[in-house]
């Protein structure tokens, strides 16, 4: 307990500065993940996306994981082609780490790396400052600049727009790199907590600060089927019960996005922490990826009740063309 209130008080007065200049104007960012996946052919599709959500102005940019796909070699130079489109963005762009990037890239066609050692790569390719990628950039504050028994997750961040908190989380696919082997799980159990003490956090200030909601990005589906939330082989177990928890006490609105299984769905799928009901002040969406070079755009009008919309951005020249 004095370990949380210290991190709090080192919360609270990091976005003590910007609080006054909250307004309640409505304002839009956009969420997109999990591209480009077909390379060489995608990059024009991944152009034409960036040049199009540049063309709307949101406040800022999602990407929710998967740069690449499984196979797709985790090479410097790829991550590098990556940092530059993201550098493409106009507006910030915020990037929540996907496990195609690391966990994955331990298979021969994803070059025969070590996930660890690409783990530490990225961090340090991606998130060496406290600064948001894009054009323009955001300010973050990064769970490493507030809780110095996590100082290694500097991936995990937040900010604030127009009293809502934004919370970015490293949870990837793969079962949240929980079941490969012994280095993996030991990985799992440190960055699990790490997550864990994130979200708790995170509620804690959204509730002291007054604020009228939170928005999570994460890139992990942590809802394929409702034993994730129950199985203790499942790697997302503890994350779906926190946040169960919490947002069940929080009551105001929460949204869930994050990509992995490539489809666009908006639903209800968190339960009460007793798995027994459906929690209605959060939404979960899901954005599309891999073959549909699209996003979405999402809409938050904070003097509504329920604050969010969602329009997709789908361009016709990016439609794919179904297999056989």
């Amino acid at each position: 307990m004095k370990l949380l209130k210290s991190i709090l008080a080192g919360l609270l007065f990091a976005c003590s500065l910007g609080a006054t200049a909250q307004s309640l104007e409505s304002f839009k960012f956009v969420a997109l993940g999990d591209m480009p996946y077909s390379i060489p052919e995608d990059y024009p599709r991944y152009e034409r996306l960036i040049a199009a959500i540049n063309q709307t102005n949101p406040s800022f940019s999602l990407f929710i994981g998967d740069t690449k796909s499984g196979s797709t070699p985790c090479s410097d130079e790829y991550n590098q082609k990556v940092k530059g489109y993201f550098n493409q963005f106009t507006s910030p762009l915020i990037y929540s780490v996907g496990d195609n990037e690391w966990t994955d890239c331990h298979r021969p066609m994803a070059g025969s790396y070590d996930p660890i050692e690409r783990l530490d790569k990225l961090r340090s390719t991606f998130f060496n400052t406290r600064k948001s990628l894009g054009k323009q950039q955001l300010e973050l504050t990064r769970q490493s600049d507030v809780d110095p028994k996590h100082q290694k997750f500097v991936e995990n961040a937040y900010w604030v727009k127009n009293h809502f908190l934004f919370v970015s989380i490293h949870i990837p696919g793969s079962n949240n790199n929980f079941e490969r082997d012994e280095q993996a799980k030991a990985e799992y159990y440190e960055r699990n907590q790490a997550n864990i003490d994130w979200i708790q956090n995170s509620f804690a200030l959204a509730q002291k600060m007054n604020y009228l909601g939170i928005i999570f990005c994460y890139q992990a589906n942590m809802f394929y089927t409702p034993a994730q939330a129950v199985n203790p082989d499942s790697g997302y177990r503890d994350t779906l019960q926190v946040l169960s928890k919490n947002a069940q006490a929080f009551k105001k609105p929460v949204l869930l996005i994050h990509g992995d299984s490539h489809r666009l769905i908006l639903d209800q799928p968190l339960k009460t922490a007793d798995q027994k009901h459906t929690l209605e002040n959060v939404l979960r969406l899901e954005v599309m990826g891999a073959e549909q070079v699209q996003a979405v755009t999402i809409g938050v009008n904070p003097k509504s009740e329920q604050p969010f919309s969602f329009t997709p951005i789908m361009l016709r020249e990016n439609i794919s063309t179904p297999r056989p």
